[in-house]
């Protein structure tokens, strides 16, 4: 008899000190310098499809299909099994502030990640923001602190540490233990995030594990989106002052 397996799906809440507009250009702007760094390291993003979308029930959108190759990403004992050509594929339909993204490797077909993301300006106290989520899953909750959460050694940067920065533009920060509860403006990107992994043995733990890999990269990614903040709210944003500063 086989038993039925319930995906792990995991809440995700990530609280900024920006409007929602604002975190919107931020995230743009994070998104194109890791794509432009990958660039240069041989690796990057292949854009395949790229077009207005619209939606029923959600409206008008973009969709986007992109391939992120990753290979130099791979520990050395995966390398050796994988091909030689490894990408994920991200299919992403955003009709801001609400995201569906689905992520699908190149060569597991039966692993897949799909992330519902909606955007409110609080402080992470919504707990039914999403509608859809299903009965059937085991589901947790967590909260990404920017500031507080520990990163991978090799990823710490002490300009990027929010603990002791401060915008010279925005005057935003420096983060103190309990900063959610003091900031404002104050918003809250809410994630919620299911990994399948269709192996029979392995699934809960290879799932497991990839919601704890989701978790650190939405922490490094927020921290540096916040930690950039001087780089695009008077580049990027100077189109758009009436939300930048």
């Amino acid at each position: 008899i086989l038993m039925k397996h319930y995906y792990i799906s995991q809440r995700v809440n990530v609280c900024f000190s920006l409007f929602i507009l604002q975190y919107r250009i931020g995230q743009l702007y994070m998104i194109s310098k890791h794509s432009h760094e990958q660039s240069d390291r041989g690796e990057g993003v292949e854009v395949v499809q790229n077009e207005p979308f619209e939606d029923p029930v959600h409206g008008q959108g973009q969709f986007t299909e992109k391939r992120v190759y990753l290979n130099s990403k791979l520990p050395s004992w995966a390398r050796a099994v994988v091909p030689k050509i490894f990408y994920v594929t991200e299919k992403a339909w955003n009709y801001y502030p609400y995201t569906i993204t689905g992520e699908f490797c190149s060569f597991l077909p039966k692993f897949s990640i799909h992330i519902e993301t909606k955007y409110e300006d609080n402080k992470g106290s919504n707990d039914n923001i999403f509608d859809t989520e299903l009965k059937d899953q085991e589901r947790e909750v967590c909260f990404v602190d920017i500031a507080y959460d520990e990163i991978p050694e090799r990823y710490y940067k002490e300009s990027e540490d929010l603990r002791y920065f401060q915008s010279e533009k925005t005057k935003r920060g420096v983060l103190q233990e309990g900063w959610r509860d003091t900031q404002d403006p104050i918003m809250c990107s809410y994630k919620l995030v299911t990994v399948k992994f269709e192996v029979w043995g392995l699934q809960t733990r290879v799932e497991q594990f990839v919601h704890k890999v989701v978790r650190d990269v939405l922490l490094l990614g927020h921290r540096q989106a916040f930690a950039w903040v001087d780089e695009w709210i008077g580049n990027i944003c100077k189109h758009y002052v009436f939300f930048c500063v």
